[in-house]
């Protein structure tokens, strides 16, 4: 993989790298979006949102909110694995996305993409969703960052936007710097709803969290197995770990 282009959106900088087969966007040195040719799934962090999605307990979702798009990596998993599932996605760069549609096929996935300030549009937003996802990050110099914690109001607008029986996500990066984050958005998860649980990957330094009156096991994860062709896509998919957050 090489790197063929390097761009300065509105708000943030970011490589193009590709080969062959596969294009990744890259910003602050991590990989913010992949696409590849005939595989959709890489150990990484859209593998656990994709499959988080899955976790409601009524069955899969029959409409989805995504806050956060980027290159559409994971909207692209669940498109494949929810062919009739209304997707809806917010982004607040629109250079990026249109760098997406040139190179990752963006358009296919059959998305409502709104380009909008997510959290703004969430508070005048009175639509309801199966699964809520909050995967908004911004590029600094050296590394990505949550723009706000989940207060009060932030949650009382995701939590408005998720239908009954329904799901809310979101994606944690872990490791140093993201510990005090990390904690504090688990403590407001365990304190708002009566599950939580948490899915991780040992090749991804994230943690996807997601929470709801009720929220299915791994094993609504298996009847998913049989959705990949490729041994690699199977692998990662049996790698993704499930446990119930205690109280």
């Amino acid at each position: 993989m090489r790197r063929t282009g390097t761009f300065q959106t509105r708000f943030q900088a970011l490589e193009l790298w590709q080969s062959d087969t596969s294009t990744e966007f890259r910003v602050a040195g991590a990989i913010h979006a992949s696409h590849h040719r005939s595989r959709f799934l890489t150990g990484l962090a859209w593998d656990l949102i994709a499959a988080a999605a899955l976790l409601r307990a009524a069955g899969p979702p029959r409409s989805l909110l995504m806050l956060g798009l980027a290159g559409g990596t994971a909207c692209r998993v669940l498109r494949h694995l929810l062919p009739e599932c209304r997707i809806t996605a917010i982004d607040i760069d629109a250079e990026i996305l249109a760098l997406a549609h040139a190179h990752m096929n963006l358009g296919a996935l059959d998305l409502e993409i709104i380009t909008a300030d997510a959290y703004p549009w969430l508070a005048r937003n009175r639509r309801r969703f199966d699964v809520v996802f909050d995967d908004i990050y911004l590029a600094g110099k050296t590394d990505v960052f949550r723009s706000r914690v989940w207060d009060a109001a932030l949650l009382g607008h995701l939590r408005r936007a998720v239908a009954a029986g329904g799901l809310l996500a979101l994606n944690l990066v872990t490791g140093s710097g993201h510990r005090r984050m990390q904690s504090q958005t688990r403590q407001i998860l365990r304190e708002t709803f009566p599950v939580v649980r948490s899915l991780t990957t040992s090749e991804s330094m994230n943690e996807v969290l997601v929470a709801g009156a009720e929220v299915a096991t791994r094993s609504r994860l298996a009847p998913f197995d049989a959705a990949f062709d490729d041994w690699r896509d199977r692998m990662f998919w049996e790698r993704i770990d499930v446990r119930k957050l205690s109280q």
